[in-house]
């Protein structure tokens, strides 16, 4: 007995993690099918210790499919989820396309995972941005607990979620005989990534911050609560897996560091792993590859009454990802919102 998933843009790096996921939580799969555009039909994909073979997009009957879990950008998103979903396929999304609309649920299971019946009106959930989800997950505890007015926070973001080719050219500039104060020539990203910062993830806006900025405000609102206060900036940083924040949190209500640490203990999907030592955090390196998210370094933020500052790790192709899309598909199976597996 299981579900019928179909996985799009099953040869990109969510994609694959996707396939891992489903095997490794053990969702109940009956059939599985791996979609891709047609240049890439026939290639190979793991599922577990099974081998399936991509199949074309295009052409592919999703008639009978319970969930699709897509993963192969906006555009494709914006042509191909309303289409699969009005065959009765529930679509979880992955792009930025329909984070937006009022009609699709944003979702984290463990944030909000009850706005999820919401998903009937088009049969399309949305996954948030990588950086949103392991904030929101980390923020939503305390919130509970002592309210947050405002989050200021810095990304420290790899270059993965910005896809193979840019995971390509961070490795081919780490790799080639780099000369200290010698340029390298850029393609994916607008100034050289390797021993490198860069403070700009996806196009600028008009007031200045960049969308990507614009997309943890946006998302936060809608995901925790629209009133909370939020400013941004996202940087992409030379690592190839995992995201780091710097996040410092204004609170209505007194909060300890001490106090938080336990909340956050006891938080569904967070570790945390706070010594006030060399070595006692959590670092991308550590993080990759780990279903949780990873909170260090909780401490008090005295410029301001109820502050604390903290760090938070998470692997962006999981929770800010794969994971959270599958989560998302078990949500619906626990919540009783689709019918039993066949």
């Amino acid at each position: 007995m299981g579900y019928k998933v179909a996985v799009v843009g099953a040869t990109g790096n969510v994609g694959r993690e996707m396939l891992n996921v489903l095997a490794e939580r053990n969702f109940p799969v009956s059939d599985l099918y791996a979609l891709a555009s047609r240049r890439s039909v026939g290639t190979d994909v793991s599922f577990g210790d099974k081998i399936v073979k991509c199949r074309d997009l295009e052409t592919f009957d999703f008639k009978g499919i319970d969930f699709c879990l897509m993963s192969a950008g906006s555009d494709i998103s914006k042509e191909w989820s309303p289409r699969i979903g009005a065959q009765g396929t529930i679509v979880i999304d992955n792009s930025s396309a329909w984070r937006y609309d009022q009609d699709v649920p944003l979702i984290v299971p463990e944030v909000n995972g009850d706005a999820i019946r919401g998903f009937t009106k088009k049969n399309i959930i949305a996954n948030p941005n990588c950086s949103t989800a392991q904030l929101v997950i980390t923020l939503k505890p305390l919130h509970d607990v002592a309210k947050i007015k405002r989050v200021v926070v810095s990304t420290y973001q790899s270059v993965s979620g910005a896809g193979k080719d840019a995971m390509d050219e961070l490795w081919h500039q780490t790799k080639g005989k780099y000369v200290p104060g010698q340029e390298m020539e850029p393609k994916k990203f607008p100034k050289q990534i390797a021993f490198n910062c860069i403070p700009h993830i996806d196009v600028f806006m008009e007031d200045g911050y960049t969308k990507e900025e614009w997309k943890m405000l946006v998302e936060t609102k809608k995901i925790l609560d629209p009133k909370i206060k939020l400013t941004a900036t996202c940087v992409r940083v030379p690592v190839f897996v995992g995201h780091s924040e710097s996040v410092t949190i204004e609170f209505e209500n007194p909060i300890s560091p001490e106090e938080a640490r336990e909340i956050l203990r006891a938080a569904p999907g967070v570790e945390v792993i706070d010594k006030r030592e060399p070595g006692g955090y959590m670092t991308p390196v550590e993080a990759a590859g780990e279903f949780s998210t990873f909170v260090s370094r909780i401490r008090e933020d005295s410029t301001v009454e109820n502050g604390l500052a903290m760090w938070i790790v998470s692997d962006n192709l999981l929770k800010g990802a794969a994971l959270n899309a599958v989560q998302i598909a078990e949500t619906l199976i626990h919540q009783r919102l689709v019918p039993k597996a066949a």
